[in-house]
């Protein structure tokens, strides 16, 4: 079984077909979805997913994208404490740190991150962490204001080496997708090898960044099971195995979710 451990259900054009969606990925051996909040005028929606879908578990944040729209720090601090007392949400993201597009001032995306951070320790649940072109910040960010004691995952892993180790001596675990089976991603492949099995997951971000053979399509959670042969051949093991690994990660990592 996998667990894909970061889409956006919500999105199009899996919204408009979440039954087939969901069934094509169940064919595929995926047996959990972790539908991933970006907005949170989205939380109602993916509730209502994850309550009527049994494999469907929400988590509920603010992308850095969106930092400057959002509430003020202190109301998102309460507002992240007081829907993660749902029993399908699973952690909080995905929150982070985008130099690279600035969509939101940096001034804004600290203050979002800090109270995702913040939630995650009084609720001891799992950050979905996006980092662009903002290690060295948000390595600080999770050191300072989370104490070394917040855990989570650096979703969509496409970091360099350095973060891969300052994530790992957080005790954060990285999230491979599509990204690694891209013909000219061999420099993130060298990285990834250095990560232990036990500190892995998979995930498509879909409706993005679709895997070959699939690269140029709408993602979906079924593509998942290319992501895991790509991080098979790298860790020079068997599908099952990362399979069995990966899906034991996120069920250590994510421990409200609940298997139907």
């Amino acid at each position: 079984m996998l667990i894909d451990s970061h889409c956006h259900l919500d999105y199009e054009p899996m919204i408009s077909d979440i039954k087939g969606t969901l069934a094509r990925a169940t064919e595929k051996g995926v047996g959990a979805f972790l539908t991933i909040c970006t907005d949170l005028s989205k939380v109602p929606l993916l509730i209502q997913l994850a309550d009527e879908n049994p494999a469907v578990f929400a988590t509920i944040g603010v992308h850095p994208h969106d930092a400057e729209k959002t509430l003020p720090e202190e109301e998102l601090y309460h507002f992240l404490v007081q829907e993660a007392a749902h029993p399908k949400v699973v952690g909080f993201g995905e929150t982070g740190l985008d130099y690279y597009y600035n969509h939101s001032p940096k001034q804004e995306q600290q203050g979002a991150f800090k109270a995702h951070i913040e939630a995650a320790l009084e609720c001891d649940l799992p950050l979905i962490v996006h980092t662009r072109d903002a290690e060295e910040d948000t390595i600080a960010w999770l050191k300072t204001v989370g104490q070394g004691k917040a855990r989570g995952v650096i979703h969509c892993f496409s970091g360099s080496p350095w973060l891969r180790d300052q994530s790992l001596e957080l005790g954060f675990y990285i999230s491979v997708s599509g990204i690694a089976t891209f013909k000219k991603a061999e420099a993130l492949r060298e990285t990834l090898k250095q990560v232990p099995l036990d500190r892995l997951l998979v995930e498509t971000d879909s409706p993005y960044l679709a895997p070959e053979p699939y690269r140029g399509k709408s993602n979906e959670p079924a593509f998942v099971v290319e992501v895991a042969k790509a991080l098979a051949i790298l860790k020079e093991t068997t599908l099952e195995e990362i399979a069995a690994q990966t899906t034991q990660n996120a069920l250590t990592l994510f421990s409200k979710v609940r298997l139907p």
